[in-house]
């Protein structure tokens, strides 16, 4: 099915109920290392659809429109773009037939023929996207197991892992970031799985229980890149979900789950915070303290509030650390047959590796035609999918395109480079392990954009259509 090209594909793509099998959203394998304009526009009549290459002519005098692609000025190196696999997203994978679940984790993990997804979040216990809540060491009310004598990850072996190991044949270096939504409900103050905090006297425990979960994971042939120690940290809303502050979240840290992977001799890195960009404080503070400086690699931000620049502030703060976009939700217009990609690329896709971020996560991956499955008095009803996926039919959204015109086309190992313009145009710029450059621009105005890209003293002109992006490799 490789043959179909993306020019082809978005002349079909103008039903939003795509079967995988049948129509796959991927590129030839070779147009990866070839130069092109990818395209999608707002009407759906270009869905990552390859354009004619730029026209590059010699030019000494820049042009007053020019993008400037400068890949001598480098910053962070990227680790990928994905999504999150919730248990949700898993379970109703596996509901797919055989061939078709196949065909589309191709699709988009395959770095060759697919969109290259190369990072996933996976939820540490239950999410709220979940179709009920559990932990890996559930006890009856009013018991504990401080010798976590009960652990087990059964429940992620229905779905989560069987799905995690067929992508890792399709994409073995595939990064995954791990967080838990709560702890047991034993361990905390309010003794339920909604709200509440840890108890002091079980830090060293709950420790224990996530190096256990990941070398759970491990013994599945699953890697764990990196944990965090707690998703939303501030939200107590969720069901599950658990309250830390940052002195708590450093402590815990520095005192407990840093040591132990570090006895454990694993090599998972630690992010902290992963909540949103209205409070880089609680980053600042957790670094200023020393034990947990030394255990963490860095800082995880969502953008359902503040402003993504937060992760600027961090970096200033402490240069040697890094930045990661862990999570944010890309909603369809409602009413609206458009395709609004302009916004989320522009906010996310380009916002955050222009404020330092290694990686760009968004939200779950997949939902069923009513949002779900998702967890009662504390889910999320309004969480639809980069994916809507009803038993073997696939519709395709803004978040997966909207991820998708990175993953295709910047992969692990890339490099932000500089890109300025005196315009108002949102761009970003790689260069890729292959000595590809690539620029990613959004134009999120009401009419159609005329202006030139500049690199090593040639230029090229192009447009780029209201409310369209697109994707320049070279």
């Amino acid at each position: 099915m490789k043959q179909w090209s993306h020019t082809l594909r978005s002349a079909v793509a103008g039903s939003l109920a795509i079967t995988a099998l049948y129509l796959p959203a991927v590129a030839p394998a070779q147009s990866k290392k070839a130069a092109g304009i990818w395209l999608t526009t707002p009407d759906r009549a270009n869905l990552l659809a390859r354009k004619p290459v730029l026209r590059w002519k010699k030019a000494d005098v820049i042009a007053s429109d020019a993008i400037v692609v400068d890949d001598t000025k480098r910053f962070q190196t990227m680790d990928g773009f994905g999504h999150a696999l919730t248990g949700g997203s898993a379970q109703l994978l596996m509901k797919m037939s055989a061939a078709k679940r196949s065909a589309l984790l191709h699709e988009l993990f395959d770095a060759k023929g697919g969109i290259g997804t190369s990072y996933v979040r996976v939820s540490i216990g239950a999410s709220d996207m979940n179709d009920h809540v559990y932990t890996y060491d559930d006890m009856p009310a009013g018991q504990t197991d401080a010798e976590l004598q009960h652990f087990s990850v059964a429940e992620d072996e229905k779905d989560v892992i069987p799905v995690l190991r067929e992508i890792l044949v399709i994409q073995p270096h595939l990064h995954i970031v791990a967080s838990p939504w709560t702890a047991p409900a034993w361990m905390k103050d309010n003794g339920a799985v909604k709200g509440g905090s840890l108890q002091p006297q079980f830090y060293e425990v709950y420790a224990h229980y996530l190096v256990d979960y990941v070398q759970a994971m491990q013994r599945h042939g699953i890697t764990i890149n990196a944990i965090t120690p707690q998703n939303e940290p501030e939200n107590p809303k969720n069901t599950p979900s658990m309250i830390v502050t940052s002195a708590e979240e450093a402590e815990f840290i520095g005192k407990h789950l840093g040591p132990a992977i570090a006895r454990s001799g694993l090599r998972t890195k630690i992010i902290d915070f992963d909540h949103n960009c209205d409070h880089p404080e609680y980053g600042i503070d957790l670094l200023k303290d020393p034990e947990a400086y030394r255990y963490t690699d860095g800082t995880g931000f969502h953008l359902y509030l503040g402003t993504v620049d937060a992760m600027s502030q961090v970096h200033d703060a402490f240069p040697n650390k890094n930045l990661y976009f862990t999570e944010q939700m890309v909603i369809p217009k409602r009413g609206h047959p458009e395709l609004a990609i302009a916004e989320p690329v522009a906010r996310l896709i380009i916002g955050a590796p222009e404020n330092w971020s290694r990686n760009v996560l968004l939200w779950n991956l997949a939902a069923d035609p009513q949002n779900g499955p998702h967890t009662s008095d504390g889910g999320c009803p309004i969480c639809v999918g980069a994916m809507t996926l009803d038993g073997d039919t696939v519709t395709r959204h803004e978040a997966y395109y909207t991820a998708a015109h990175a993953s295709e086309f910047v992969p692990p190992g890339s490099v932000r480079v500089s890109s300025a313009s005196p315009g108002t145009l949102p761009h970003v710029a790689f260069v890729t392990p292959s000595g590809n450059r690539v620029l990613i621009v959004s134009n999120t105005t009401a009419d159609e954009a005329h202006f030139a890209i500049r690199n090593c003293g040639k230029q090229a002109q192009t447009t780029l259509p209201a409310g369209a992006v697109a994707t320049y490799v070279w």
